[in-house]
């Protein structure tokens, strides 16, 4: 079973409550799917099953309140709390991934916090490492506002009338069609994402 199959097996406000829940954890530092609850969360509301806006909402709290408790565990625990989790979760906290995040903190400062949101590997850091790295919290919490909403609320809006466009589609053309625009925007997709972790390649070396 999908993800979105099960949500809808769900009340709407455990939906609200798992989107806020799982996106908060995620930012506070555990390796959770996030993006893909955000996503399948934003589909349901295209067909009606929650609200848009809800989702949005939890998810921007979610993100923020997560990556303010990362901080605040991050700066308590400080480089030896990243040496302790790089044992233990080498795929997520490893040296390398530690070392590309610090380059990016190092180069971008706050505003690695802001985009940091849209990149798997940095939305999970993102939080703990600000804190281990004594980012002013003022500073740390312009930034995780700012970049928890626009991603949490930008990605809301984009599936969520995509998915709109969709079920429009599936009534006005033919599935050839809306495979042909799925791939399309799939390979899109993968493109950009492609381009993104490239780009935080370069930074970091």
């Amino acid at each position: 079973m999908h993800v979105d199959e099960w949500l809808q097996t769900i009340p709407s406000v455990w939906v609200y409550v798992l989107v806020g829940g799982i996106i908060g954890l995620e930012s506070l530092g555990i390796p959770l799917p996030g993006e893909i609850v955000l996503v399948s969360s934003a589909l349901l509301a295209a067909k009606g099953v929650v609200s848009p806006l809800m989702v949005g909402i939890c998810a921007s709290v979610g993100a923020i309140v997560g990556d303010s408790i990362g901080y605040a565990i991050g700066r308590k625990g400080g480089k030896p709390l990243f040496d302790r989790l790089g044992r233990r979760f080498p795929k997520h906290f490893g040296e390398e991934h530690i070392d590309k995040a610090v380059g990016l903190f190092a180069r971008w400062g706050m505003w690695a916090v802001f985009f940091g949101r849209f990149v798997a590997l940095l939305r999970i850091l993102a939080g703990p490492l600000a804190g281990a790295l004594r980012m002013s919290y003022w500073r740390f919490l312009v930034a995780n506002v700012l970049g928890g909403i626009v991603w949490a609320g930008g990605t809301t809006a984009a599936v969520y009338y995509l998915g709109v466009v969709a079920e429009r589609w599936l009534k006005g053309f033919s599935w050839v069609g809306l495979v042909a625009a799925l791939l399309f925007g799939l390979g899109t997709t993968i493109l950009v994402k492609r381009r993104m972790k490239r780009a935080v390649s370069v930074q970091s070396g």
